[in-house]
């Protein structure tokens, strides 16, 4: 391939990150969706993993669902059992209330059931678009593209997107990403991005792009 990703060959490039990926660690939040199929198991997984390390992520979310895998048990438990189970998450503390403040509104306004709409999910207590997009994508197989610092940052990276946030790459890939990669889109590059393609220095030594990546912005690398 030339050094350029673009639409001519981002089909062959997730292709080799797909195949390569078999062997690194997948991101918690997939694993969650693949193994319990649970919208509800998703959101709250993803509302613990925001600025948590995903090993951190995958034992506090199985603490809590050991004791509680809905709306209703969640809330018997209590914001300072969910506290204790969660910790120690990055902002535990405000995690728990958050936690406890979904529950409630999806008991008091959804019986029970998460929204599979990006509008209802964003008026929830700690819910932005990158939670809510991995809610629709993961949870209900419906087409969204969630976008991370690692979406942001590797998109820009390879030179598929020119953007300053990641509100603008998301409208970016929406307009150039071929539909049916937006579910698996995220997966595949945050599992990049904690391997290989990091924020400082990445190991493009390493990375089986490295022939086609025009490593934009990168000053310094392995």
């Amino acid at each position: 391939m030339t050094e350029k990703i673009d639409r001519n060959n981002i089909a062959e490039v997730l292709g080799i990150i797909r195949e390569q990926s078999a062997g690194w660690n997948v991101p918690v939040v997939t694993l969650t969706a693949v193994s319990s199929k649970s919208p509800f198991r998703v959101l709250i997984s993803t509302v613990l993993s925001l600025r948590t390390k995903d090993e951190t992520t995958a034992q506090a979310s199985e603490r809590l669902f050991r004791e509680a895998s809905t709306p209703r048990t969640v809330l018997e438990l209590g914001e300072n059992r969910v506290r204790n189970l969660i910790y120690p998450v990055g902002f535990y503390r405000v995690k728990a209330q958050n936690i406890i403040s979904i529950c409630e509104k999806l008991i008091g306004e959804y019986d029970g059931q998460v929204p599979d709409s990006l509008d209802e999910l964003l008026k929830f207590r700690g819910v932005g678009r990158k939670t809510a997009n991995l809610v629709l994508s993961l949870g209900y197989g419906k087409f969204a593209i969630c976008v991370d610092i690692h979406v942001h940052r590797i998109s820009n990276r390879w030179g598929y997107v020119d953007t300053e946030n990641p509100y603008e790459t998301e409208m970016a890939l929406q307009e150039k990403l071929p539909r049916k990669y937006w579910i698996e889109y995220n997966s595949l590059l945050v599992a990049l991005g904690q391997q290989i393609c990091r924020p400082v220095s990445p190991l493009c030594s390493r990375c089986p792009l490295s022939g086609c990546c025009p490593k934009r912005g990168v000053s310094r690398s392995r």
